[in-house]
C-alpha cells in the first residue's frame, strides 16, 4: 500500500452512529441493522439519512436479506442485486457483500451479479471470507472478481488470534486489495494490530448498552437480545469510537 494513513470504518445502525463517527474522524461508516446477528441491510430512509448526515465520511452499506450463513438462494441474490441499486441511487459510497455456494467456497457467479449491480462503487467482501472453505482460493477469488477490499478477522473471534493470517494476506494483497482487521478491535490494541498485521484499515462496531425503562405490571420484554440484565439496546459509543479514530491516527 502506498497510503500510509490508518482508515477506520465504524459499523453502526442509526443516524446518531454516522454522526458519532463523521464527528470523530471516521474514513466509512459500515451502515446495517440488527448487528446482534452480525448485521443486515438497513431500510432506504436510514440510508437517504446516513448520506445527508455523513459529511466527509463515506457510506458503505451493508446487503445482508437476512441472519445466518451466506447460501443464499436465487430469490436472496435478486432481493440483493435490488437494495444494492436502491443503496446506490440513495448515494451510498459503497456496499458490503459476499455469498457462499453451498459447498461453502466463494460464489463466483453471484458475487459477479452483485458487483454488476454496485457498477462504480467500492465493493467490500465481509466475514463471509471467515467460514468459507478454502481461504487461499478464496482469496485468489476475491482478487480475480476485483473486490475493492476484505473484510477479515483473520477466521478467528479475535483479531489479535487471527493477526497472522491477516498479515499474510496483506502481503499477498501487494496492494491490489485492502484487507481490513476486524474482531474485537478498540482503541487499546489498535497499535498492536496494526504492527502485527500491517494492516491500514481496521473496522469495529463499538457499543454501549443503553438503559431500559422499567414497564410495571408485565413479565413482556422486548430488549435486544445480548444486552445486559437491565437494558434495551446498544448504541454506537461516542466516547470509544472517538478513542479508536485518535489512536489510528497515531498508531504510525
Amino acid at each position: 500500500m502506498t497510503d500510509a494513513r490508518v482508515r477506520v470504518e465504524i459499523g453502526v445502525e442509526s443516524l446518531e452512529g454516522v454522526r458519532i463517527a463523521e464527528q470523530a474522524g471516521a474514513t466509512r461508516v459500515e451502515l446495517c441493522s440488527g448487528l446482534t446477528v452480525g448485521g443486515l441491510t438497513p431500510g432506504i430512509a436510514l440510508i437517504e439519512g446516513a448520506v445527508a448526515a455523513a459529511g466527509h465520511t463515506q457510506i458503505h452499506v451493508l446487503i445482508r436479506p437476512r441472519p445466518g450463513d451466506f447460501r443464499y438462494s436465487a430469490d436472496e441474490v435478486a432481493l440483493m442485486r435490488t437494495d444494492i441499486e436502491r443503496a446506490r441511487a440513495a448515494g451510498a459510497h459503497g456496499v458490503v457483500i459476499g455469498v457462499l455456494d453451498e459447498d461453502g467456497h466463494i460464489d463466483p457467479a453471484a458475487n459477479t451479479e452483485l458487483l454488476a449491480a454496485a457498477d462504480d462503487l467500492e465493493v467490500t467482501f465481509h466475514r463471509a471470507f471467515d467460514v468459507c472453505a478454502d481461504p487461499a482460493e478464496g482469496f485468489d477469488q476475491l482478487l480475480e472478481l476485483g473486490f475493492t477490499r476484505l473484510l477479515t478477522s483473520g477466521r478467528q473471534n479475535s483479531v489479535l488470534d487471527g493477526a497472522s493470517l491477516i498479515s499474510r494476506l496483506v502481503t499477498l494483497a501487494d496492494g491490489r486489495i485492502d484487507v481490513m482487521a476486524c474482531g474485537g478491535l478498540r482503541a487499546d490494541n489498535a497499535r498492536r494490530v496494526i504492527e502485527l498485521t500491517g494492516t491500514r484499515d481496521l473496522h469495529a462496531a463499538v457499543r454501549i448498552p443503553v438503559p431500559g425503562r422499567p414497564q410495571p405490571d408485565t413479565e413482556v420484554t422486548f430488549a435486544e437480545f445480548g444486552v445486559p440484565s437491565g437494558f434495551d439496546h446498544f448504541a454506537t459509543d461516542a466516547d470509544g469510537v472517538a478513542a479508536l479514530c485518535e489512536a489510528a491516527r497515531t498508531a504510525l
